[in-house]
């Protein structure tokens, strides 16, 4: 098994809802370790550079919307397979569909405010890092 990062977001409806301390609990119960994170306000350029992919799709401008509506946290995590691991301690995207214990069955409102996203790739873990932390900002 091989140590990876990936990156995480907690959404504004989850600072929203002050489910910060919630989400990390379930996080390291996982095995995961949080080896960076802040508190932001996502600026309208860095969530259409970093929701780029769907610029195209009829949802960009309300997802970009929605991300800079309020405070996020943004995080490094690290472990054993960390981007499948996160992606399965996430649950499924509409929270209807995501298995018990996860953070999107325990804490998500809807498909939109779905209170976390994790990268799905090391190619985009390691692009989506490098858009919010500089390496003396990750501490292991």
């Amino acid at each position: 098994m091989a140590t990876e990062q990936t990156f995480s977001i907690l959404k504004p409806d989850a600072t929203r809802r002050n489910l910060t301390g919630a989400v990390n609990a379930v996080i390291e119960e996982a095995g995961l370790r949080i080896v960076a994170q802040k508190r932001i306000l996502m600026t309208k350029a860095q969530a259409e550079t970093f929701y780029a992919v769907h610029r195209e799709r009829p949802f960009f401008g309300e997802l970009v919307e929605f991300m800079t509506s309020g405070p996020v946290v943004v995080q490094v995590l690290e472990g054993e397979n960390a981007i499948a691991k996160y992606r399965e301690v996430m649950g499924a995207t509409n929270p209807a569909n995501a298995a018990e214990g996860t953070i999107r069955k325990k804490f998500a409102q809807s498909v939109g405010e779905n209170t976390v996203h994790g990268s799905d790739s090391p190619e985009n873990a390691r692009i989506e890092i490098a858009q919010f932390f500089s390496g003396n900002e990750i501490v292991r």
